[in-house]
């Protein structure tokens, strides 16, 4: 049972949201039931290697972090032709009924103890709608947080042969004295045929705690690919996931990550293939610096009725400093025999091969050091079909490194 229930909590303020936010009576006994499991919740699960818990989440003050009625925001949204990019209340007054058929079904509103937090006090919603046979690129959606805490919302939903490639940029905007929370939640419904590619840059202050769940079910032969780009926060706990419910359904989930000072990644990635011919690729890479630190785990789990899977993870950290820590937790799962399947991890630092290939033909060694992270980023960007998000993430940690 968690110990940080905030004290001063009250249903009175979850009305408030509620109201401000013009929502419907089933969605404010939602947020209500959120509210009063918390008592009974355990923190999320944080990823733990033999002989240490890397993450403590029930360290955090959330009483001091978390102000329920101070969600001061900007929210800027870009659609597409054919698509719908909705703020929460635009989505409740002309889509309330796809709403509440998706709403909860992906992720559950109590699925822990910080997830709760957020279906009770979210305040920062989009509903992403592309209908039938719609196909759009470059959906955008940014996120300033001006308050000491913001919980978010996104809510996609793609019906049968539709396509959409979404971008989702989170950051910090007014100084705020203190520091910040950051949640936040996305659900994805990718229909028969579907294609869903959901990429996330976050990049929120050092003095921000970051905690957030994407998790999307695909269809028959639908398609969710996910990128998960982390530069800021002090500590970011991630969690990425796909369920692969219909036959030959794929998913990909990218990743990268740069820490330096003393910042924390605590990143998970899952799939579940759950059909015939499902397609799995789990692909991370990061880079520590300072006194940073991370851990990932990767998880393929692949059930008795999935026939035929194909199932691939490759995580790798490069590490510039002797003082940061990581260590990685590939897993398999696997209960069906007829399945492809493979999974590996490094950790070590900048190949002094490489280093003193450079610098004898004349690159100073701060330049080739890096040269070569710019490099070690490469397979992961090339992964990113939004252009904007490609481009923003490389100048991010061209910056990072010059720092």
């Amino acid at each position: 049972m968690s110990t940080q229930v905030h004290a001063d909590l009250t249903e009175s303020q979850v009305e408030q949201i509620s109201s401000d936010l013009d929502e419907p009576e089933w969605l404010l006994e939602t947020r209500k039931e959120a509210l009063a499991a918390l008592d009974d919740l355990e923190m999320p699960d944080v990823i733990q290697t033999p002989g240490r818990k890397w993450t403590n989440l029930d360290a955090l003050d959330y009483e001091s972090l978390v102000d329920p009625l101070d969600y001061a925001q900007d929210k800027d949204r870009i659609d597409a032709e054919g698509v719908d990019v909705l703020s929460w209340s635009e989505a409740l007054d002309q889509h309330g009924d796809l709403v509440k058929d998706h709403f909860g079904s992906v992720v559950d509103p109590q699925r822990d103890y910080l997830t709760a937090l957020s279906t009770a006090l979210f305040s920062a919603g989009t509903v992403v709608y592309v209908p039938e046979g719609v196909d759009a690129e470059d959906v955008k959606i940014r996120t300033t947080m001006n308050s000491q805490s913001l919980f978010n919302y996104t809510l996609v939903v793609a019906e049968e042969s539709a396509s959409v490639t979404i971008l989702e940029r989170q950051e910090n905007g007014d100084t705020v004295e203190g520091n910040q929370y950051y949640s936040g939640v996305v659900e994805a419904s990718v229909g028969e045929n579907a294609y869903v590619q959901y990429g996330t840059l976050q990049n929120l202050s050092q003095g921000t705690y970051n905690y957030q769940v994407k998790r999307g079910h695909a269809d028959t032969y639908g398609t969710l690919d996910w990128i998960d780009g982390n530069i800021g926060s002090r500590l970011t706990k991630s969690n990425v996931e796909t369920r692969l419910l219909g036959d030959s359904s794929e998913s990909q989930i990218v990743g990268a990550f740069f820490g330096h000072d003393d910042q924390h990644f605590d990143i998970a990635s899952r799939v579940w293939h759950e059909a015939e011919h499902t397609v799995a690729d789990l692909v991370t890479r990061g880079v520590l610096d300072d006194e940073a630190r991370s851990v990932y785990e990767g998880v393929q789990d692949v059930g008795r009725e999935a026939w035929d899977t194909s199932s691939y993870q490759r995580e790798n950290t490069l590490m510039l400093s002797d003082e940061s820590e990581a260590d990685a937790s590939p897993k398999l799962i696997i209960n069906n025999h007829d399945t492809e399947a493979s999974h590996s991890a490094t950790v070590g630092q900048v190949d002094e091969e490489d280093m003193f290939y450079m610098t004898s033909r004349g690159v100073n060694p701060d330049a080739a050091k890096n040269m070569l992270v710019e490099g070690f980023f490469v397979p992961v960007l090339d992964e990113v079909e939004v252009d904007e998000l490609r481009d923003d993430l490389d100048q991010l940690i061209y910056e990072r490194l010059r720092e």
